[in-house]
């Protein structure tokens, strides 16, 4: 079966117009958002155009990064590659200090993309990233599967599953809204390239 070859685009826009504008956000809201968050990012404030949407979203995201039983690292570890095989800027941008905070390595990021082959990673990483790659390409296959379970019990498998998908979500929103990049990570680094 050929593979479709896309043409390299990188989303997390600074120049391309975006699709919806920012909405305000009800007063309630505007408080969850900024005792989960701070200062609500620009993906939020697109999202705003919908209040009950992003505010089921806002919970969900919540939970999946709070309520969760795996190490924040591993799964930041699977954002970055999301990020990386959806070729989403923003996504990128705002995961690289969350994913440092949460004890990412330099070199971990810097081999990111060849983690089959590098050191810097152990054995549930990979299967974490394995599984990552598999969800992104919605092909997780009974290797997959079997990979991820040596590691992982049946809740930390679907916790683990719903992070891939959930940032493949995130990246495909972003792409579709076209949301533009935060001032205040714009200088992140390294890009993505």
């Amino acid at each position: 079966m050929p593979i479709l070859k896309l043409p390299h685009r990188s989303f997390g826009h600074t120049t391309a117009m975006p699709r919806v504008p920012f909405a305000p956000f009800e007063p309630a809201l505007q408080k969850r958002l900024e005792e989960l968050w701070g200062k609500p990012v620009n993906l939020y404030r697109a999202l705003g155009n919908h209040p009950a949407l992003v505010s089921a979203w806002t919970e969900f995201f919540n939970s999946l990064r709070h309520e969760s039983r795996t190490p924040r690292a591993l799964r930041e570890l699977m954002i970055l590659r999301t990020a990386q095989l959806a070729r989403s800027e923003y996504e990128w941008a705002h995961h690289l200090g969350m994913a440092r905070r949460a004890g990412v390595t330099e070199a971990q990021v810097s081999e990111l993309a060849s983690w089959k082959t590098s050191q810097h990673f152990r054995p549930e990483e990979k299967a974490a990233l394995l599984l990552t790659e598999a969800i992104a390409a919605c092909n997780v296959t009974d290797h997959v599967h079997a990979e991820a379970k040596r590691h992982f019990g049946d809740a930390e498998y679907v916790e683990l599953c719903l992070t891939a998908a959930a940032y493949a979500l995130v990246s495909r929103m972003l792409d579709a809204l076209r949301v533009e990049l935060d001032e205040d990570v714009r200088d992140h680094s390294p890009k993505l390239g």
